[in-house]
């Protein structure tokens, strides 16, 4: 399926957006973390490789996080030692304690990422901790990465609502983003966990931290496409700045620990929005395409991605 044969959409710029954005693919790890089923390790290594052919250049590969909780992800290490690593590429990974870091340390990964709460209770949930405790846990895990030469990124969940507290004081969500940054992380994805921000919140929030000095620069977004909202709310970062968005290719994904939330934004449908707006990202929609189609047939559904519906019926 060549990219001419695609019917891409015609590219008429905006202004005020960024001319380039990383895509920050997240379908390996949190695309797949919540299927039922354990999809065979030879299948998920085979997806990055597809999905590094395709043109992406950070893979979230796997967490190191206990297969008590999240069964399909308890083959980390043999994932990573079988991955035929391409040059150019990143391949981070989730650990969520200081024995998941060890265990990523062992497999010798260049780049991590901690994930905190923005609400007290899906910390509780989540992480067995308080809202304002939790940043005791991430402390020595971000010092001892950091101390290894290794990269720390942080998601922060729930940043626009709470399917237990309801809405989320922008305050709240501010003060959150600063501890985690303040830690030594190069970077935070604001994460709509279960899908219910609207392109108005995202922009106020954006405001927000402006306003308490972290920059876009220091920024990713996260959506979940609960409302069908993920895109308008990717635009509405992408016009305050932020330059990294977060997506899986075939909007695979959900939240284990949020039964509301359903499949983030799908890889295809961002790019193709990027390719409409004339903003750079690497990506050959055409062969990602064909690798959510490849995993569709693996996993025993079509892919949710409007795109790749579209696009896979053309071809």
């Amino acid at each position: 399926m060549g990219t001419r044969e695609l019917g891409l959409p015609e590219v008429v710029p905006a202004a005020k957006l960024p001319p380039r954005v990383t895509v920050w693919e997240v379908g390996a790890r949190d695309g797949l973390q919540n299927e039922q089923a354990v999809v065979p390790v030879d299948v998920k290594i085979e997806f990055l490789d597809r999905l590094a052919r395709a043109g992406l250049t950070v893979l979230e590969a796997t967490s190191f996080v206990s297969p008590k909780w999240v069964p399909q992800l308890a083959d980390a290490e043999e994932l990573l030692a079988g991955l035929a690593r391409h040059e150019g590429v990143r391949y981070p990974v989730l650990v969520p304690n200081e024995r998941g870091l060890a265990r990523a340390l062992d497999a010798g990964c260049a780049e991590i990422a901690i994930f905190g709460s923005a609400t007290d209770t899906f910390a509780r949930r989540n992480l067995n901790s308080t809202l304002d405790d939790q940043f005791a846990l991430f402390e020595p895990v971000v010092a001892r990465a950091l101390d290894a030469g290794v990269a720390v990124r942080a998601y922060l969940s729930m940043c626009f609502g709470d399917p237990w507290e309801g809405a989320v004081a922008v305050d709240q969500v501010v003060r959150a983003s600063s501890r985690l940054l303040d830690l030594g992380c190069f970077q935070l994805s604001l994460g709509d966990t279960v899908g219910v921000a609207t392109a108005g919140q995202v922009e106020r929030l954006l405001g927000a931290l402006s306003e308490a000095g972290i920059g876009p620069e220091r920024l990713a977004v996260h959506f979940h496409d609960t409302y069908g909202q993920a895109l308008a709310n990717t635009l509405a970062a992408l016009r305050c700045g932020v330059s990294t968005v977060d997506s899986s290719a075939g909007g695979l994904g959900g939240c284990p620990y949020a039964e509301s939330a359903t499949g983030n934004l799908a890889t295809e449908d961002l790019v193709w929005l990027l390719d409409g707006l004339g903003i750079e990202h690497g990506v050959d929609l055409g062969e990602l395409v064909a690798t959510s189609v490849w995993m569709a047939e693996r996993l025993g559904r079509p892919s949710p991605s409007n795109v790749v519906r579209a696009l896979a019926k053309s071809g």
